[in-house]
């Protein structure tokens, strides 16, 4: 049930309350408190915070399991709200049966489904609740829900190879870098010291590797502070406006990794645009949704000023063309869709045909990264102890130097 935060006077003593309650509407507890001699002076619903409620946190297979039984329900003729208090009670997840409680309850009350999931808008994004409206209003709520849920699954999906892939790579240099700082603070000073007892001139890499250990384990405080530092200060400079471009616009460019960045968003764009349009929502509401949830600011920029020239009557091909960052095989594959009349199936197509590609080139990169790995940690590991054995195979020229 909704809740809301209201201030209110009593009528009897004049003291103003500020307190919470809950009703089915704002009208429903409006009455409630002048049943209770207070005069409402302000009232407002309380809204859900982002995919979070009572401490717990709604995910993206939450929600795809959600949709997937939803259109199952429905499809076999099941009321909305029976479904609902049924997929209430058999969720797990404390956080999404207090939000299909709270929707459940809005529809009781006599607002419809779309308007509903709108009150929760960090659980039910715009595209979720736009395609819902599309399929109320054409009475094929069932069809479109089973295609929500099909791209709610395929994006889930494509998130999951894409961190599965770089969880390897990451890990690999997590341990890396702690091995080297582990080496450099603790196991080459024990080496100094005994290298020191010779008084004698220790080879160049080895003087170079102890001199770096001193200055390392000398100023450790500050430079993992730099770190840090560096670290907190990029990411709050891409969350700023002028940070975010930035790196969106050069994170599309960057070798090897810039051709994933840039595919993954395109896949993206191009479902979503197929998704809506089959599910008849106004072109320029497409627009406007792909734009918001593209996920990078130079394809949002590109898909705006689209939306534009759709507007003046040019065609969604032409519009998108104009933009360096959709590939002419995108821009061609648009074109074919709009000249058959199947512009949502050839989206569907480029999408599944991203998808694919982005899929063989992270399984390349793994099989590529992997040997580059090992054989950096080897060097990095293998150097440092080559550096400090180094004056133990010229241990008679250091113990006796020439001359003596």
């Amino acid at each position: 049930m909704p809740s809301f935060v209201y201030q209110a006077r009593d009528t009897a003593t004049g003291r103003e309350i500020r307190s919470t309650m809950e009703a089915a509407s704002e009208q429903a507890a409006i009455a409630a408190l002048l049943n209770r001699n207070l005069l409402v002076l302000s009232i407002q619903e309380k809204v859900a915070k982002r995919g979070r409620i009572g401490g717990s946190k709604i995910g993206l297979a939450d929600l795809v399991l959600f949709t997937r039984q939803l259109a199952t329900m429905i499809d076999a003729g099941l009321a909305m709200v029976q479904s609902l208090q049924a997929l209430a009670e058999q969720t797990t997840n404390k956080a999404m049966r207090d939000v299909i409680k709270d929707v459940c309850s809005r529809v009781e009350g006599g607002d419809s489904f779309s308007a509903a999931l709108a009150k929760h808008p960090k659980v039910f994004n715009r595209l979720y609740t736009c395609m819902v409206e599309a399929g109320e209003k054409g009475g094929l709520l069932a069809e479109i829900l089973a295609r929500l849920a099909t791209y709610l699954e395929n994006s889930a999906r494509l998130r999951k190879k894409v961190k599965s892939a770089m969880m390897y790579p990451t890990a690999v240099t997590v341990i890396a870098i702690g091995i080297t700082i582990f080496l450099l603070v603790k196991v080459v000073p024990v080496f100094g010291e005994i290298f020191s007892g010779f008084g004698a001139k220790l080879p160049a890499p080895t003087q170079w590797l102890i001199s770096t250990s001193n200055f390392f384990k000398g100023n450790i405080i500050l430079i993992l502070g730099a770190m840090g530092g560096s670290v907190y200060g990029w990411l709050y400079f891409i969350k700023t406006t002028k940070g975010r471009e930035f790196w969106d616009r050069w994170r599309i460019k960057l070798p090897i990794f810039g051709v994933i960045a840039h595919k993954i968003v395109l896949a993206r764009v191009t479902r979503t645009l197929a998704s809506l349009i089959r599910s008849g929502v106004p072109i320029l509401e497409v627009l406007n949704i792909v734009a918001n949830t593209s996920g990078n600011v130079v394809m949002e920029k590109a898909v705006r000023s689209a939306a534009v020239d759709i507007e003046r009557g040019d065609g969604i091909s032409n519009s998108l063309g104009r933009h360096p960052i959709f590939p002419p095989m995108v821009v061609r594959m648009i074109t074919a869709g709009e000249q058959t009349g199947k512009i949502d199936s050839m989206l569907e197509r480029v999408a599944d045909f991203l998808d694919e590609e982005i899929e063989t080139t992270l399984s390349g990169l793994t099989s590529l990264i992997e040997p580059l790995l090992i054989v950096f940690l080897g060097v990095v590991v293998g150097g440092i102890v080559i550096c400090m054995f180094l004056p133990i195979f010229k241990m008679s020229e250091i113990i006796n130097p020439p001359g003596k």
